[in-house]
């Protein structure tokens, strides 16, 4: 299942922008406000860019039928291999989200891009669970998971840039 989200940083230039998400107490403030169990962060320079990690256990949050196959709790394991910047200052990052001991994953593109008066961050990519007929039944609610905590992400970035003034 494709996933295709847009967030505007009105206000915000890339670099700001880049410099929260790459931000260790950033990423774990965000692991608090979607009421991870327990989370780790690691945030490692590599070059002009960033390695991101961010492993976190979840309540399972997804209908009945898929419980049952989970649990109450699943361990998802965030990457985020951010590169240098390009000449106009974007930033890009390949994506893997993978639910720990199951076989559900999301890879994809993020991007960090100016756009009008701010910034734009961006995350395209595809969300399969290999499971023989159920599958497909089930990547939908892993998408709008994954989608849920962006978009907690994205709020509480814009909430910190508002604060900011």
């Amino acid at each position: 299942m494709k996933i295709n989200q847009t967030f505007s940083y009105e206000g915000a230039d890339v670099a700001s922008v880049f410099g929260l998400i790459t931000n260790k107490e950033f990423r774990d403030e965000v692991s608090e406000k979607i009421h991870a169990i327990s989370y780790e962060s690691t945030i490692e320079p590599h070059g002009e860019g960033f390695n991101v990690s961010i492993k976190r256990k979840m309540p399972a949050q997804m209908p009945d039928f898929i419980k049952k196959l989970t649990g109450e709790t699943v361990e998802v394991l965030q990457r985020e291999d951010w590169g240098a910047p390009g000449a106009d200052g974007s930033r890009t990052a390949d994506v893997k989200v993978n639910i720990l001991g199951q076989p559900a994953s999301m890879a994809g593109t993020a991007k960090i891009y100016a756009s009008g008066s701010g910034t734009e961050f961006s995350l395209t990519g595809d969300v399969t669970v290999k499971i023989p007929f159920i599958g497909k039944k089930i990547e939908p609610e892993v998408a709008k998971a994954i989608i849920a905590a962006l978009t907690s992400e994205v709020e509480l970035g814009k909430a910190k840039f508002a604060a900011e003034g």
